[in-house]
């Protein structure tokens, strides 16, 4: 199945007979998300300033008021057929349903992320480059989250992962100014390069420097000294990844920004000037990392020599060792205004970034936030929880530390290898699982493989000592989640393994599905 030629719809709301209201993912189909719509987004916002847009990227929301194309496109695996995922209303939320129904029990890839503005500058998965093969799609379920009260897919890229466009209209060249921002998370993150999104080679090679000028987010420290251990923003302008003119930090209190959902900005006037920005992207503004004069040791970057493709997820010579999320980005034509900037990220605020979805808590029901208490006697206030990416227990109480809640709360999504069983994406790791490897529980990001799919899919049962609910893992359905010396593990009732004891192992193996602690 291949869905029709894409269709753009400006400012016009288009109705049509719902015949009912169907639950799935925890958003309701068929009612109108009218929150956001009624205000200018990022890109009215900008255009605004003088500044307009080049580039809007959301997998998301819509990133113009008056904006009702599709976000993005899903290839399944089942018969390789396409469709597009747009919005519920006009300028609202991603119709993530749709999704749901389309890849229900398959895999599906995200294959195209289209451009929101005017340029159709849309960014397919990237080809082979001077430093790193072709690249892969990003799984299309591996990251829900929720933002405005429903619940979305952002793009989770885990390596050998990346989206271009070398064709591009409307980007800056050679050393003309331009702007861009990106939200992204900073708890999916490594050293590795490069996790960019922005203006890139126009041939997928490293063609020296100044030929980029891109946004970068990780834990890569190319210029020492670095504050902190990260994610940093930083500016990608190719043969370095930069927090200030001369390379390295020059900003002590900058030690990076390991928020859920990151705010990341970049402003380039393409022949003296440039700064960093960053921000949490669920509350506050935005502040300067460093604003000043580009490099010019060595030389090649005042001015610019911008190509004007656009990069995400990988480096500009397609160097894709890197690991990160993206949920919207967007370029602009001028340097923007610190004004123009400050109200973008108001309006990324109040987008709703994290927050609820509308699905009632401490129930086995997807998109809903939970807890899972051990029934066992010894133990009926410890929590399954992750620790240093681990799945362990811990008491956790009301006086317990924000971090140990937050810690011990999870939300139940659709199985990823069958959708009759569940998930658990953890609550303050946006795009981390429980799963089980080697028996052990972890937490861990999805890579878009099957084995990780099963392993992270555990299908709900009656408990086995009469009380709550035993979970059988997918791919091991004679093994169950269970906690043993605090740790937890897959475990069936008898065997070779520690864990496998058969002594109270009905109890171990049987949770209390409660009230989420965060």
């Amino acid at each position: 199945m291949t869905a029709g030629p894409r269709v753009r719809r400006w400012g016009k709301v288009l109705l049509f007979a719902v015949a009912a209201v169907a639950l799935t993912a925890g958003t309701l189909v068929g009612v109108p998300d009218t929150a956001q719509a009624a205000s200018a987004l990022p890109c009215d916002i900008y255009g605004a300033a003088g500044t307009p847009c080049v580039a809007a990227h959301s997998t998301v929301r819509a990133l113009f008021a008056s904006y009702n194309g599709p976000l993005y496109q899903v290839r399944r695996a089942s018969d390789n057929g396409t469709t597009n995922i747009g919005l519920l209303s006009v300028g609202g939320y991603a119709n993530a349903a749709a999704q749901d129904s389309f890849c229900a029990n398959t895999r599906c890839t995200i294959t195209i992320i289209y451009d929101q503005s005017s340029p159709h500058n849309d960014l397919t998965i990237e080809g082979a480059g001077g430093a790193g093969g072709a690249d892969s799609g990003v799984p299309a379920d591996a990251l829900p989250v929720s933002i405005g009260g429903h619940t979305v897919y952002g793009a989770s890229f885990s390596g050998v992962m990346g989206y271009r466009d070398n064709a591009t209209s409307g980007v800056a060249v050679g050393g003309q100014a331009e702007g861009m921002y990106m939200v992204t998370s900073g708890t999916h993150v490594n050293d590795r390069c490069c996790f960019d999104y922005g203006n890139a080679e126009t041939n997928n090679r490293d063609n020296g420097n100044g030929h980029m000028d891109a946004i970068n987010f990780g834990t890569e420290c190319w210029f020492s000294p670095c504050h902190g251990s990260g994610p940093w923003v930083q500016a990608d302008l190719e043969n370095g990844l930069f927090q200030s003119n001369a390379g390295h930090s020059t900003n002590t209190s900058n030690t990076g920004n390991s928020a859920p959902f990151v705010t990341a900005m970049l402003k380039n006037n393409g022949q003296n000037f440039f700064a960093i920005k960053d921000g949490n992207a669920r509350s506050g503004g935005l502040t300067t990392r460093y604003s000043g004069p580009l490099p010019t040791s060595p030389a090649g970057y005042a001015p610019m020599h911008l190509e004007g493709a656009i990069v995400l997820g990988t480096g500009g010579d397609n160097s894709n060792g890197s690991i990160g999320s993206f949920f919207e980005g967007v370029m602009t034509s001028g340097l923007p205004s610190d004004s123009a900037e400050n109200s973008v990220q108001a309006n990324i605020v109040g987008a709703g970034y994290g927050g609820s979805n509308g699905v009632a808590g401490g129930a086995l029901t997807a998109g809903s936030s939970i807890s899972l208490r051990a029934t066992t006697a010894c133990c009926t206030t410890r929590y399954i929880r992750h620790q240093f990416d681990k799945a362990v227990t811990s008491v956790i109480t009301p006086s317990s530390s924000a971090l140990d809640k937050a810690d011990s709360t999870w939300i139940v999504r659709r199985g990823l290898a069958d959708n009759s069983c569940v998930s658990f994406e953890s609550k303050n790791y946006p795009g981390d699982w429980l799963r089980h490897y080697s028996f052990r529980l972890l937490r861990q990001p999805f890579d878009g493989t099957a084995q990780f799919a099963a392993d992270a899919t555990f299908c709900p049962q009656a408990g086995k000592n009469g009380q709550g609910t035993s979970f059988a893992s997918y791919n091991y359905p004679a093994k169950f989640i269970r906690h043993y010396d605090n740790t937890v593990y897959i475990a069936s009732n008898g065997g070779s393994n520690a864990w496998d004891s058969a002594t109270s192992w009905a109890e171990d193996v049987s949770w209390a599905v409660t009230q989420p602690w965060s």
